[in-house]
């Protein structure tokens, strides 16, 4: 080929190749060149309002202490005059040297950051003005770094300066720039890392925070603290380059300091913080409570918005002011009680207690666990439910007096016992462990924690009357029958169903409180800037009758003088009632307890599984318990609490119980024979002496009770009796509260137990 024809071909291949080069060159960039040159159509004709600072929200306890914080952001609202002028000068002098003087755009600024940070060889100052940074943060977030970007952000600084103050700009910017570790604004970096308000800040603590902005993770002090003071020394040479500290002044604050034009080697003498401060640390820290208000305000309530969205920023931005419940002296007093009480141990034991005051419901202390961990140690088990074991008898009994039981009414308790099955015919209840106690009256088998004779009772009273009484007793936001099932179970009275503490001080304080039952809260009132958002009505609802509430708290009293936990009364012989509960295999153990101000419910075990509190080696070690019961470590727990919570508070007692009198379903209110009809039948004596009906306790524990004068019994002595009703069926399911229970006369019937065969001295005659 012709070298020339062939050198042509060559140019013209070339020119195409370039020619399309460029025009897939001019494809790519003709968007985002087209941005750039359109940008400016994109600003609206006026900037909105600035968006609201992100506020922590403070949480206090009944006395105004500050007992925690919701945030997501440290922020904290400081205005501008309230800022040390030596602070704003440092950051004015890293960040931007011309604010007071430029119109929301710096060229001369951009240019030298460009020509310092070349020389330097590292990004050392920014190009963007204060009021760029601004703009970014409030009304730039979220869109493209691109091209178009700088234009915008630059039109829309101009725009700002024409519209705002230089200082409103000024004091957006110092409380929303970023200084690391979750601080946002200079109030909060000077708490985390100086621990002092911003007022207190030197000029020197203010210059070390000046140079965090820049690239706080990069210049982290806790993280990376030999980054950290070589950027601390890069801004002390910026303060002297703009006169704001001597030489002299810069080299005593880091030794080893030189101009930042001769790059030097680090020193450790350096003074930075090499710790986060403790203090904010301990104002923000989660605990059971504040969680379990934040989950009542985010998840239970509608106060802060319709929607989760709307609650949830105005828990963690909107610097609301909640007052609680909580009761910060009689909290640590049951941290403490709990901690010194229960032994540390490997098997994973440990304790929850819930504290209400009976006047209103307010939850007075929670300890939830060993102590909130999140994500390890967050269950609460103040709020967690577990087999109550015989706590759960305060209910019956309860239920029983409503029903016109009096204290002073015989059941009988003996040990072993077969009850009915309710739903199970076929499975009769057995019950063969735990305390023997022959007919006694109901305040002794209380005291003494009798099952078989509650049991009896429980199916004397209504398995369904007892359930229904406890949805009112108990009654909350958390346990109602529409969210929680109790069961009506033969095993109710050994604790068969799972509670909460909340539920059983819930309950129980019922009984406290003269029956007048009060929904348990933790939130007083919200404040919103001084506006009122949010306050608690107390709702109060009379469930049992005074005189049942009194004669309740008069039996119980039984427990604490000469019963189970007759180990911890009170101080000062501070009026007490309540009743320890134990689980089957000692699983679960508890001490529900109350004063005339408040009620304490403690529960010990496995928040893991339901382990056996048997020989635990820290408990036998300490304290040589081989088997954890109620009256042990719950008592214990309870009686510390409640010693210290009680401090400042007066001796108070109840009214005595009102002396019974003649109703129309008992025209005697002489003390009567209960019995469980299908289980014990009746006999009508004819001649001769009743076998004894009324024994004084078999198990000594403490003062026992006053018990009814016995005849004993005579084998030799020929009864004769007239059976009046084989009984074959247990009481109905009525749910009457005040519906009469089965009870006879002592002394003119003999209750028996319907399976057993007659004694060899008792005869029967026919009915006539």
């Amino acid at each position: 080929m012709n070298p020339h024809l062939r050198l042509s071909l060559r140019l013209l291949i070339t020119a195409v190749a370039g020619a399309l080069c460029i025009s897939a060159l001019l494809v790519a960039i003709a968007p985002q060149a087209w941005g750039i040159l359109n940008a400016h159509s994109q600003v609206p004709v006026q900037l909105s309002q600035f968006s609201g600072l992100a506020q922590r929200s403070v949480l206090y306890d009944i006395n105004g202490q500050q007992i925690g914080v919701f945030q997501i952001e440290n922020t904290q609202r400081t205005p501008v005059d309230s800022v040390p002028e030596h602070v704003i000068a440092a950051l004015l002098a890293v960040e931007d040297t011309g604010f007071f003087d430029h119109k929301g755009v710096n060229l001369r600024a951009s240019v030298r950051a460009l020509l310092s940070n070349y020389q330097a060889g590292s990004s050392r100052q920014g190009a963007s003005t204060i009021t760029q940074q601004v703009v970014k943060n409030e009304f730039l977030a979220g869109l493209d770094r691109d091209g178009r970007y700088k234009v915008l952000q630059a039109r829309y600084a101009a725009m700002l300066e024409k519209e705002v103050p230089k200082r409103e700009i000024l004091e957006r910017y110092i409380n929303t720039v970023f200084f690391g570790n979750n601080a946002y604004g200079l109030q909060a970096a000077a708490e985390v890392y100086f621990g002092t308000p911003v007022a207190g800040l030197t000029e020197l603590q203010g210059a070390f925070l000046a140079g965090l902005v820049q690239a706080p993770s990069s210049y982290d002090p806790i993280r990376r603290p030999d980054a950290a003071r070589q950027r601390y020394k890069i801004v002390l040479g910026r303060m002297v380059e703009t006169e704001l500290l001597t030489a002299d002044e810069a080299t005593a604050a880091c030794k080893g300091w030189e101009t930042p034009k001769v790059r030097t080697s680090l020193d450790a003498e350096c003074p930075i913080p090499e710790n986060a401060n403790s203090v904010p640390t301990q104002d923000i820290n989660r605990t059971y409570f504040t969680e379990e208000v934040k989950d009542y305000l985010l998840n239970r309530s509608t106060v802060l918005g319709a929607t989760y969205q709307e609650r949830y920023n105005k828990i963690f931005r909107g610097g609301l002011k909640i007052y609680t419940t909580l009761d910060k002296d009689a909290q640590a007093a049951a941290e403490v009680a709990a901690l010194e009480q229960l032994p540390v141990n490997k098997t994973g034991i440990e304790a929850a207690v819930l504290s209400i005051d009976n006047l209103t419901g307010g939850v007075r202390a929670m300890v939830g666990g060993a102590g909130f961990e999140a994500a390890n140690n967050e269950i609460n088990l103040a709020m967690r439910r577990r087999q109550t074991g015989s706590s759960v008898k305060m209910f019956i009994l309860a239920a029983a007096l409503q029903a016109g039981i009096l204290p002073d009414d015989v059941i009988d308790g003996t040990l072993p016992c077969t009850l009915p099955n309710p739903g199970k015919p076929e499975e009769p209840f057995l019950i063969s462990k735990g305390v023997s106690q022959s007919v006694a009256p109901l305040r002794t088998m209380t005291a003494l924690s009798i099952n078989c004779a509650y049991a009896r009772l429980s199916q004397v009273v209504g398995l369904e009357r007892i359930v229904s009484l406890m949805y009112k007793m108990i009654n909350s936001e958390w346990t109602n029958p529409e969210t929680f099932a109790i069961q009506p179970y033969a095993s109710l009275a050994t604790g068969a169903n799972e509670l909460s503490p909340l539920d059983m001080a819930s309950g129980v304080q019922t009984i406290a409180n003269s029956g007048v039952h009060m929904q348990p809260y933790f939130i007083e009132r919200i404040e919103d800037n001084g506006v009122e958002l949010y306050r608690h009505e107390l709702a109060p609802e009379q469930v049992l009758t005074p005189d049942v509430a009194l004669r309740a708290v008069d039996t119980l009293k039984g427990v604490i003088k000469f019963g189970t936990a007759r180990r911890t009364p009170l101080e000062n012989d501070r009026p007490a009632a309540g009743k320890t509960g134990t689980q089957d295999d000692n699983t679960n153990a508890w001490f529900v307890g109350f004063s005339k101000q408040m009620t304490t419910a403690v529960w010990v075990g496995d928040p893991k599984a339901y382990t056996p509190m048997v020989n635990i080696p820290e408990f036998v070690a300490k304290d040589g318990i081989t088997r954890v019961q109620g009256s042990m470590y719950p008592a214990r727990i309870w009686k510390q609490f409640m010693d210290a919570a009680h401090t400042n508070l007066p001796v108070e007692d109840w009214e005595a119980p009102p002396s019974a009198v003649p109703t129309e379903t008992r025209p005697d209110p002489s003390p009567m024979r209960i019995y469980l009809p299908g289980n014990e039948c009746l006999a009508k004596v004819v001649s001769g002496t009743v076998p004894p009906t009324i024994a004084p306790p078999t198990t000594k524990l403490g003062k026992p009770a006053p018990t009814t004068t016995t005849v004993p019994f005579d084998p030799t002595n020929t009864v004769v009796i007239n059976v009046v009703d084989p009984g074959t069926t247990i009481s109905p399911t009525d749910t009457n509260p005040f519906s009469p229970t089965n009870t006879i006369r002592i002394g003119e019937y003999w209750v028996y137990e319907c399976a057993a065969p007659f004694p060899a001295s008792v005869q029967t005659v026919e009915a006539g």
